[in-house]
């Protein structure tokens, strides 16, 4: 992984968005001959893999039976690693321009809130569903960051804890799930009797050791600096307490394309930008894959967002040197060369 020399940085291709698609966006980019750089607000590549459930384990990757979220995204670094792109990590995309080349096509200059400059041939925006806020469990915001957290990062951190987590969706039944076997105790809460999560996932959690309480929500949370237990109260009846030392508040979150809704790119309901089969899209040298595309028939899935990635940088080189055609000819018949940036 490189990091930028200066503040100006000239690229064939800025990625911007370092999830899954965007790195493998990175590496295509680099099996073009591109030169190309990758922008994202969150201090690590990743995306919300890396944000959001990096000891999840992943089913659905081509090749991979399963794959554990961060080990997925060491692999895609190290897939892209020979061809030396710049990762700007920590910069939100800030400012687009446009700019006007000899050749009649357009090139742009990105300028991050943190104040890099990115002079670029083509844009291949990648950044999921924008950025993410968790929503709050506000009884235990005092806690926040002292045994408060939204999104588990270390299994590990809650060996030997009891463990309650709020939610009833994906998110909080696969944490009840993992942590199940090395915590002391997990109790699941919901405020409601029916859950969003995977039917097997839920039956999963139901036959195992993890108490699950429903109808219920959390009215306080109790300690001194470190969390000593959550009072919890369910419909019609008085509220109780459960010893606790870590929270997990699995609400859901908000999303928001924050800037890129001012770029002049048609964006639907502030969430996702049409695009066509080439994946670029109404502003000519700017395309989009994964999560944040729209098509008719789109599939969010990452295993979907690989050859949309794929796609679109194929098609960004053909935009770039019209002379270069978008099949780009099989892997196996060149190896891998870095590219100077």
């Amino acid at each position: 992984m490189t990091t930028p020399r200066s503040p100006l940085i000239e690229v064939d291709v800025l990625i911007i968005g370092a999830g899954p698609a965007g790195l493998f966006a990175a590496y295509y980019s680099g099996f073009r001959g591109l030169a190309v750089a990758v922008m994202d607000s969150l201090p690590e590549p990743g995306g919300q893999i890396s944000a959001m459930y990096p000891e999840k384990l992943i089913y659905d990757i081509a090749g991979y039976p399963a794959i554990r979220g961060r080990d997925l995204v060491e692999r895609l670094l190290e897939q892209a690693a020979p061809f030396a792109g710049i990762y700007l990590l920590g910069h939100r995309a800030e400012l687009l321009e446009r700019r006007a080349v000899p050749e009649g096509q357009e090139s742009f200059t990105v300028t991050s809130a943190e104040g890099a400059v990115v002079h670029t041939k083509s844009i291949i925006i990648t950044g999921g569903i924008g950025t993410f806020t968790p929503r709050p469990l506000h009884a235990a915001a005092a806690y926040e960051g002292q045994g408060l957290a939204y999104f588990v990062r270390r299994l590990d951190d809650y060996a030997g804890v009891d463990v309650l987590i709020v939610g009833g969706g994906d998110s909080a039944f696969d944490w009840a799930q993992a942590l199940s076997p090395i915590a002391r105790s997990v109790v699941l809460v919901h405020r409601r009797d029916k859950f969003s999560a995977h039917p097997a996932t839920v039956a999963a959690v139901l036959e195992s050791d993890v108490t699950v309480v429903t109808n219920a929500e959390v009215r306080a949370v109790l300690g001194n600096g470190v969390i000593t237990a959550a009072e919890i109260a369910a419909n019609g009846e008085s509220a109780w307490q459960i010893p606790c030392q870590r929270i997990i508040a699995s609400l859901g979150f908000t999303a928001n394309l924050g800037p890129l809704t001012q770029w002049g790119i048609d964006v639907r309901n502030r969430r996702h930008i049409p695009v066509d089969s080439t994946m670029q899209t109404d502003v000519r040298g700017i395309f989009a894959a994964g999560d944040i595309n729209e098509y008719p028939g789109k599939v969010r899935l990452i295993a979907v967002g690989f050859g949309e990635a794929a796609t679109a940088v194929n098609n960004a080189a053909h935009y770039i040197d019209p002379n270069e055609p978008v099949f780009p000819g099989h892997s196996t018949d060149a190896a891998p060369t870095a590219v100077p940036v």
